[in-house]
């Protein structure tokens, strides 16, 4: 029994690997498909395909396709997380690291339109049913992917108040969260690239709005937003 324990306990634990592995595995393959053809319409069966396998074994390692666009959303996170710090160390001026990140933030949903149609997948379900769908453990992932990425931006604003060139009403998380979810919205606009206007009173039109124009907004308004002026005081 002396022996048999070590045994037992090394194949439990090469069985863990080879669990993970395939998991990752099948992670990375949707990761590649959403990268090539988005994330609408893309079905397991798909996924399953592209990394030899039937679908049930998919279902094995994830509760469902919420949490395996839950965890593949985890690596975009890791990859904007990199490009906003990188942004925040480009300057030591609070003014000017919000604009970096904030525009670091916008171009790398341009560059990535998957990670933004993934978000929002996610986004519009209520909380509860996410709950419900997705693992603790997944859900842990996500969170500390999104967390990871408000945080910088939180810093940012919380320096910035220190230093007196920012007046953020109300607390900064909040403030981080708000433009998170807003830049997302602000990226689907750009994507769509349309302007809803009227001609004359009650008469719709349209005209094409770039992206460039749209990431003007969305730095202008994170600006805006932080450097209100204090409510006067009696």
């Amino acid at each position: 029994m002396a022996t048999r324990a070590p045994q037992i306990d090394g194949r439990r634990k090469a069985a863990a690997a080879r669990r993970r592995a395939r998991k990752e595995e099948i992670i990375a393959a949707t990761r590649e498909i959403f990268d090539s053809k988005g994330v609408r319409d893309v079905q397991i069966e798909e996924i399953a395909s592209a990394v030899g396998i039937n679908r049930a074994i998919v279902y094995r390692h994830f509760t469902g396709k919420e949490e395996l666009f839950a965890l593949t959303l985890v690596g975009y996170l890791d990859e904007l997380h990199d490009a906003m710090r990188s942004a925040v160390d480009s300057s030591p001026d609070a003014r000017e690291q919000l604009i970096a990140v904030v525009g670091a933030f916008f171009d790398y949903g341009v560059a990535h339109p998957a990670f933004v149609d993934c978000a929002l997948a996610l986004m519009v379900r209520p909380g509860d049913e996410l709950l419900d769908d997705i693992s603790e453990g997944a859900l842990f992932r996500l969170g500390r992917g999104i967390t990871s990425c408000m945080t910088i931006l939180s810093e940012v604003l919380a320096d910035g108040i220190g230093a007196g060139s920012f007046t953020v009403r109300g607390d900064p998380a909040v403030v981080a969260n708000t433009m998170y979810a807003s830049g997302l919205g602000a990226l689907q606009l750009a994507r769509l690239g349309i302007l809803v206007t009227e001609a004359a009173p009650g008469i719709p039109t349209v005209a094409e709005l770039s992206s460039d124009l749209v990431r003007d907004y969305v730095v202008n308004s994170a600006l805006a937003l932080v450097t209100a002026p204090r409510p006067a005081t009696a």
